[in-house]
């Protein structure tokens, strides 16, 4: 068990992984395996459990859950969670510690991080930048 919510460890595909980011996109999931993988983690990428809103829902409404009439599929959209097998990882730390790369040598930045830069510029540090 996790001492915060920081560093989280789950099984993953019956694999123990250190969970990198839980409930991202399909496309969110490509984008972390991709820097991961190029900086030699073994990557592992799991559906998401679906969500319990509905069950929650029902059981306060003390409403009886008609099987037949509720739909089989959910309507919701597919979620993952993306880990690594090296359960000493830890996303921020790698971040901010400026341990990964990206494919064309540079670091990392908590922007490119979070998808919010196409290239990474790591030569402004992230407190410097203008908000």
């Amino acid at each position: 068990m996790a001492i915060n919510t920081n560093h989280t460890v789950e099984d993953l595909n019956e694999v123990k992984c250190a969970v990198v980011e839980k409930n991202v996109t399909k496309e969110r999931a490509e984008f972390l395996k991709n820097i991961l993988a190029f900086n030699n983690f073994v990557v592992v990428v799991a559906v998401s459990a679906p969500p319990k809103a509905a069950k929650t829902i029902a059981a306060k409404t003390d409403a009886p859950v008609d099987e037949t009439t509720s739909p089989a599929v959910s309507t919701e959209p597919l979620t993952y969670t993306v880990g690594v097998t090296n359960v000493s990882f830890n996303s921020v730390n790698a971040i901010f510690g400026r341990q990964l790369k990206t494919r064309d040598g540079h670091l990392v930045s908590l922007a490119y991080w979070n998808q919010e830069e196409v290239v990474s510029n790591d030569v402004i540090p992230y407190y410097e930048k203008a908000v």
